[in-house]
């Protein structure tokens, strides 16, 4: 990983919460990697792995805490003394949402406000925290801009527009600092294949490595702007410690502005592991939005973001690991 701060994180002490997931792993590796003084992870592994933190293990800086932002004393526990807050710790997935509403809304909403009460009683300087581009909802507009939504299409999608209306509340009231980062379809190392609510690429990838067709749902045209992990680790370093205060209290589009549809994504990983394999098309999902494209411009000059990995060398580096 490429470096994306100028401040010595030695004299920080960070918390990620769900770091044992997919995105919290990856941001768990770029702080040790660049001598943050703790890095302190909250998970309760109901879809996180101890696995994705394995190497982290004997490392001075890290420890690990299982617990639930589901109770808030396991949230304030995990805050003290803590400077900077990276909130990944959800339940995602628009249709395990529509399968389960309430368990999503518990944890991502419920939790949330835990996590948010927690980071205000311990003086936290700042908490950043996973959005969502599924807050864009029926908005039929692209690109994306964070100003102009539409309405939710899922109970996943309400639980991460409640989230960015409590942080502006938060903020105005209490004057926590938060900044959201709404994450486009990330991808990257550390994003399991298992269970039935996986993401696209690594169903793929195992597909392709097992010979088995995957489900495409729909036609397969619809668009997604695939955001490479290491974009997203990149946006929550320079979120945390951006210094201009206008920068705080937003929500940013964390992206790479591209537009790519599933039956091409297909056909370029299909390449890449020089595989031969048609797949097969079901429905359509509900609650699915038909097409996605991000607008970064409120992220490159407020943050500095600038995605520096694109979808194909992603995907490259995903099959070299």
């Amino acid at each position: 990983m490429n470096k994306y701060h100028e401040e010595d994180l030695s004299r920080f002490a960070f918390l990620i919460t769900g770091g044992a997931g997919f995105i919290g792993s990856n941001l768990v590796e770029y702080l040790l990697k660049f001598g943050a003084g703790k890095v302190r992870v909250l998970d309760n592994l109901s879809t996180g792995f101890l696995s994705n933190l394995e190497e982290f293990k004997q490392h001075p800086s890290f420890e690990f805490m299982e617990g639930d932002i589901r109770n808030l004393e396991d949230c304030k526990k995990a805050c003290e003394g803590i400077d900077f807050v990276s909130h990944q710790a959800a339940l995602g997935s628009v249709p395990r949402s529509i399968n389960d509403p309430i368990t999503t809304n518990d944890v991502n909403v419920g939790g949330f406000l835990n996590m948010l009460v927690a980071v205000k009683d311990s003086k936290v300087n700042r908490m950043v925290y996973a959005a969502s581009s599924s807050t864009y909802g029926d908005s039929k507009e692209l690109p994306k801009v964070e100003n102009r939504i539409g309405k939710p299409l899922s109970p996943y999608a309400v639980t991460k527009f409640v989230n960015e209306l409590y942080a502006d509340v938060f903020a105005k009231t209490y004057g926590v600092e938060t900044i959201g980062l709404r994450y486009f379809n990330v991808f990257g190392p550390k994003q399991s294949p298992k269970g039935a609510y996986a993401a696209v690429i690594p169903l793929f990838i195992k597909a392709l490595k097992d010979g088995i067709p995957p489900l495409i749902n729909g036609d397969g045209e619809q668009t997604r702007d695939f955001t490479y992990v290491e974009n997203a680790v990149q946006a929550n370093i320079k979120a945390m410690m951006v210094q201009d205060s206008g920068a705080v209290n937003e929500v940013y589009n964390v992206a790479c502005g591209e537009q790519i549809s599933i039956n091409t994504l297909w056909l370029t990983i299909k390449r890449l592991m020089n595989k031969e394999l048609d797949p097969s098309f079901g429905p359509e999902r509900p609650g699915d939005v038909k097409n996605s494209l991000a607008d970064i411009e409120k992220a490159k000059e407020n943050l500095r973001y600038v995605p520096e990995v694109a979808v194909k060398n992603g995907l490259e580096n995903m099959l070299t690991l």
